[in-house]
């Protein structure tokens, strides 16, 4: 199964975490982006199914819609959960293994109780031979990057 991860700079930059689950994918928006230190427990907030098609999209949202602001693939693969996801989700622990191009090994997905809503979950790196202690979300940005940025957002305007 596929999962990708989405740099949002939307109002804030955030990112959202999908996953490929029933048909849809189960996306969680994560304000500081997921971590592969697992001392960091990030808080992940379920969001809207999207289609799978919704994988694939890289671009800038219009202003006046929801989420409006540029997007753009960080890390994308495959997932494999361990038992059934949807069952899982439902009892409020996922576990599962990604081989991405940045997130690998084992993670978790726990809801938060009594948190009112239902939608706070928290993302946590699993302790393997993939994580890393010292990782910070932040990397440099390549000229690739730089130049992909300047495409997608927009300039500012003057009056």
């Amino acid at each position: 199964m596929r999962f990708v991860v989405h740099e949002h700079h939307a109002t804030r930059l955030h990112y959202d975490f999908r996953m490929e689950i029933a048909g849809v994918l189960k996306s969680w928006a994560i304000p500081k982006g997921p971590s592969m230190n697992p001392a960091d427990k990030r808080l992940a907030v379920m969001v809207d199914d999207h289609p799978l098609e919704y994988g694939e999209f890289e671009g800038v949202i219009p202003q006046g819609q929801y989420g409006a602001g540029p997007v753009l693939i960080w890390d994308e693969g495959e997932f494999q959960p361990e038992g059934d996801p949807e069952s899982a989700l439902k009892k409020g622990r996922l576990s599962f293994t990604l081989k991405g191009k940045k997130l690998k090994g084992g993670f978790a997905l726990i809801l938060m109780k009594g948190r009112g809503s239902g939608k706070d979950w928290l993302l946590i790196k699993a302790q393997d031979a993939s994580a890393k202690k010292d990782w910070e979300i932040e990397e440099e940005l390549t000229p690739a990057k730089k130049k992909k940025l300047a495409e997608k957002i927009p300039p500012c305007q003057t009056s």
